[in-house]
């Protein structure tokens, strides 16, 4: 609930807070699920908090446009305001917390927050992806820090690990889960063998998914979140447009079925890698070997694998989303902000070093990989032969095929496993296969990575 007495949130009578700790106040824009955790986990931890930092941390003003429904927690009216904009000018609140999303006014108000000099920690991994490079830029300027742990991974702590844990490292590669919704619904299409449409539905009603679906499902979310790894991980900017994105909407449960025969399972994949100084971001539908870690993350969980020519493979696992996970990188970000602010030691760690401004990007149709091509033909002869035929002129070697038996005369699934072969010559077999008057629709292609050598 909204009302009550407790104006200094986070705090509830501990031992020894007689002691004159340095006060840091808290502006908190949007109060909405993960705001509304932040509280709550101030609140249960607010002592605990002064005791690691020697400081403590008191949300001043909170701003939302509904100031009256039920949050599961208390604060004082006081407090409340519609009004983000004067939070942000409020000279009581040193720190500023973003988390009302979307890319027009909150950068607006992220903008202005580091104009006045005041750190910023922000969830918001939409508007890191597009507007990213002015906000960095100008915090650099400005001396001022940015923090976003909750923007990719919810409470995994994969941020801080790529800009501090594995600095050391060239990263080779990573590979990532980033998206609970849609490992949600392949996760309860595979084990209930249900359409993807009624996993959809489903998921909306649990609250796993939007009404509108699309960032997620269309892969968008996901692409966010690779983007800002990938820039983390090989110190650039890189731009939207540079990532190749395919989602799961419409996915059939008969190639999940065809995946595990086959010993895979498909994953909605970011896969950011490096070679030959080129780098490739990506977000698609994976089939991922059942006996690769990866494989086993199921429901709303999220995983990074984050592979260090140093370290070797790292796995960061938990829980990618919901009110307390997000909540938790949240607030230890705002340890670390309030810190530097106290020590005076802001860019400490710089949100973004970026040391390759000249990085290269491996064009889409250059990449290499295997597929799962399912095709639907007509059950007579000569049919294979010619499909054969095609993929061997594009230099495409087929390493198994699958048909379940038929009627002759009647249309039948095909399923093709290929060994690795480009892209753009998978795009051109596949253009020659689907006008073939035996083919009696669009062929079902999704790649296979095999983690060779993990």
């Amino acid at each position: 609930m909204v009302p009550g007495g407790q104006k200094r949130v986070g705090f509830a009578g501990r031992i020894g807070w007689g002691r004159n700790m340095k006060k840091i106040g808290v502006g908190l824009l949007g109060f909405g699920t993960i705001g509304a955790g932040v509280v709550e986990g101030l609140q249960k931890n607010g002592g605990l908090l002064s005791d690691r930092l020697g400081l403590e941390l008191e949300i001043r003003r909170i701003a939302d446009l509904d100031l009256v429904r039920d949050r599961g927690v208390t604060v004082d009216r006081s407090i409340l305001t519609q009004d983000a904009r004067a939070v942000v000018d409020d000279p009581a609140c040193e720190v500023i917390i973003e988390l009302i999303g979307g890319t027009t006014l909150a950068r607006e108000l992220i903008l202005r927050s580091i104009e006045l000099g005041k750190p910023v920690v922000t969830a918001n991994k939409a508007l890191l992806a597009e507007h990213g490079a002015e906000i960095f830029r100008l915090a650099r300027a400005k001396g001022v820090d940015i923090y976003f742990e909750a923007s990719v991974g919810g409470g995994i702590p994969i941020i801080r690990a790529l800009r501090e844990g594995l600095i050391a490292n060239r990263i080779d590669s990573l590979y990532a889960i980033l998206n609970g919704t849609c490992n949600y619904i392949l996760t309860r299409m595979e084990s209930e063998a249900q359409k993807f449409d009624r996993v959809l539905k489903d998921a909306q009603a649990a609250g796993y998914a939007e009404a509108d679906p699309g960032l997620d499902i269309d892969g968008h979310d996901t692409a966010h979140k690779a983007l800002i790894l990938a820039s983390l991980a090989y110190g650039c900017q890189i731009p939207m447009d540079k990532v190749h994105v395919e989602g799961i909407r419409g996915l059939a449960e008969v190639d999940m079925e065809n995946a595990l025969a086959l010993g895979y399972r498909i994953k909605l994949l970011a896969v950011i890698h490096r070679q030959n100084e080129e780098i490739e971001v990506r977000v698609h539908p994976t089939l991922v070997p059942l006996k690769h870690l990866l494989a086993s993350v199921s429901g709303v969980f999220n995983a990074v694998l984050v592979n260090g020519d140093v370290v070797g493979p790292t796995l960061y696992y938990g829980r990618g989303a919901g009110r307390l996970p997000t909540a938790s990188a949240v607030i230890g970000d705002l340890a670390d902000v309030a810190r530097n602010l106290v020590l005076k030691t802001p860019g400490r760690v710089p949100p973004l070093a970026e040391y390759a401004p000249d990085i290269r990007f491996r064009p889409v149709g250059d990449i290499e990989s295997r597929y799962y091509l399912r095709i639907s033909v007509l059950d007579r002869p000569g049919v294979l032969g010619q499909i054969a035929s095609i993929l061997g002129r594009y230099q495409i070697s087929i390493a198994s095929v699958i048909q379940k038996e038929a009627h002759v005369g009647r249309h039948v699934g095909v399923v093709i496993v290929t060994h690795r072969a480009r892209e753009q010559d998978f795009d051109a077999a596949l253009t020659e296969i689907d006008a073939m008057p035996a083919v009696a629709s669009r062929t079902v292609r999704y790649r296979i990575e095999d983690f060779e050598g993990q």
